[in-house]
């Protein structure tokens, strides 16, 4: 039961991924970001009484609330890079960097002990990446913004694991919560500061449209947006019931598979292209993905 669970965890995490990505290319990415963490603050908002235990401490409140800093400016990030470049580029891109930085702090900072694998896993993180932005034959590069976005997206995943880890294991969905209410504050200042800039700059990463039919694809993409805060709510749920009910090893493992998602649906339905080379780091990255999970 864990196993479906964990499974179910990273098939709605890279729904949200995706329906969250194509979202970004109808509107601005920082709104889709809002509108994606509004939507997970009233999933949460529902779930976290029904689920958890009442009373939670002031410290696991403190540090789900930094989490949702992270989360925040990590999904306006990733929202801008699959705006700017291939879904199936920047999802694993920031999917490596979101698991592997926690473990690097966890080594200087915390002294944790990784185990081989881990270890493995990180020395291929770097290759990978490399592969990833080196475009072959007939293959256009990848966009180096949105390479970049995938990167800062990582980082801000990074603090989100980070600080949900120090959270008390036993105050269920309530640091959650606090991390959608700082995530929409979070994500709200940075769209309120983007949105003042002009149409062509760097948030958007090209030109918006004009025309008269920007209503109902604009419309289309709030829905989008709304719906990939609840898939991402939805997916850590399923984590959170994978856990109680099996290994932390497995569900870690089977979650952090959610790149796949994208990945596919970029290549399969997108007409996304890559290289062998590109194939073979994005490959490299997934497999170290899983490997680092494994402590």
């Amino acid at each position: 039961m864990g196993a479906l669970l964990a499974l179910a965890s990273a098939l709605s995490y890279g729904l949200s991924d995706v329906v969250g990505g194509l979202a970004a290319r109808r509107m601005r990415p920082a709104l889709v970001a809002l509108l994606g963490q509004l939507g997970g603050l009233v999933a949460v908002g529902v779930a976290a009484p029904l689920l958890s235990p009442p009373g939670p401490g002031p410290a696991s409140l403190a540090w789900g609330a930094l989490s949702g800093v992270g989360t925040g400016l990590g999904m306006a990030f990733l929202f801008r890079g699959i705006r700017r470049g291939a879904m199936s580029v920047v999802v694993p891109v920031s999917a490596v960097g979101g698991i592997a930085l926690p473990v690097l702090v966890g080594v200087a900072l915390l002294g944790d002990r990784p185990s081989v694998p881990t270890w493995v896993g990180i020395a291929l993180v770097l290759p990978g990446l490399w592969l990833v932005s080196r475009p072959g034959a007939g293959v256009a590069a990848p966009d180096r913004g949105s390479v970049g976005d995938g990167l800062v997206a990582g980082a801000g995943i990074a603090v989100q694991y980070l600080a949900l880890a120090r959270a008390g294991p036993d105050a269920g969905l309530w640091p959650v919560l606090a991390g959608r209410v700082t995530a929409v504050l979070a994500v709200g200042i940075l769209a309120v500061t983007l949105v003042r800039r002009t149409p062509t700059d760097a948030d958007t990463g090209a030109p918006t449209t004009t025309s008269t039919d920007d209503a109902a694809p604009t419309s289309r993409a709030a829905v989008e947006a709304l719906g990939s805060g609840v898939l991402a709510a939805a997916a850590l749920a399923a984590y959170a019931a994978a856990v109680l009910a099996g290994s932390v090893t497995v569900a870690v493992v089977l979650s952090s598979l959610y790149p796949l998602v994208p990945t596919l649906v970029g290549l399969v339905f997108l007409g996304e292209r890559l290289s062998r080379r590109q194939v073979l780091g994005l490959t490299t990255a997934l497999v170290a993905a899983v490997l680092i999970s494994v402590s």
